[in-house]
């Protein structure tokens, strides 16, 4: 495959902490329109793994590539600007902000009254619907404060502030961890809607079940080394165990 066909490449991406190395030399690609899974075991790199890509980390040694293109985030503003966003398992939502407030934090839209900008709250609310009307997520309103939502509520409102701003890739770390059975399956639903669009999504998930029910590719990390790739339909979960825990090895 050419690179160009790829949404994402990290090349032998190093990264240490003091004497630790979180990275040995992580290498993984991702696909439009495809969900690019990760797992491993807790302090496997996953985590650093992916604040590499969205620019809360700079990798010490190693390459990222967007759409084939080298690139350096030195802020995680400079990986939204190139079109990575994430979506962390605390969201980052502000409970005391509406719904149209928090999909435009830090992207709010001005107009003139002579020579001051103010807010144009009619132009932010009225986008907001469109953004969830894309993801068919239903809202009673975006003027509703965020902390009276349900948990599935929420991630469906942190999914679609990352989808509404021309993201290329979607970067997703344990996205229904804390849910229920039955906002899982929404959030699930909205994973295979941004796939839809053609967006390349990285899952980051511990519950193999949903990794193999979503994902197109999975790569497995164990002490900061990516140790295998493989399309998901070529895998089992309980092949997925034995590479985490080193008792298997692919060749």
């Amino acid at each position: 495959m050419s690179t160009t066909s790829l949404a994402i490449e990290c090349n032998a991406v190093k990264k240490s902490f003091g004497n630790v190395n979180a990275l040995k030399g992580a290498t993984i690609s991702a696909r439009p329109g495809e969900v690019t899974a990760i797992v491993g075991d807790n302090g496997a790199g996953k985590t650093t793994l992916i604040k590499c890509i969205a620019g809360v980390y700079q990798p010490d040694e190693g390459e990222i590539r967007i759409n084939g293109e080298s690139v350096t985030f030195d802020s995680p503003e400079s990986a939204r600007v190139a079109g990575i966003e994430t979506v962390y398992q605390n969201l980052s939502l502000v409970e005391d902000l509406t719904i149209w407030q928090n999909l435009f934090l830090n992207r709010e839209i001005t107009k003139n009254l002579g020579v001051v900008k103010i807010l144009n709250r009619a132009k932010m609310r009225e986008e907001s619907e469109a953004m969830l009307k894309k993801l068919d997520v239903y809202i009673p309103s975006v003027r509703s404060r965020t902390r009276g939502l349900s948990g599935g509520q929420r991630q469906a409102v942190a999914i679609c502030r990352a989808v509404g701003w021309g993201s290329k890739v979607v970067i997703m770390d344990e996205p229904t961890a804390a849910l229920g059975a039955r906002e899982t399956m929404k959030v699930e639903e909205l994973i295979k809607k941004m796939k839809a669009q053609g967006l390349a999504i990285l899952l980051i998930s511990h519950n193999f079940e949903q990794v193999l029910r979503l994902s197109d590719h999975i790569f497995v990390m164990r002490q900061g080394d990516v140790i295998a790739g493989m399309r998901t339909k070529d895998t089992t979960g309980d092949e997925l165990v034995a590479l985490i825990t080193g008792s298997a090895k692919r060749g």
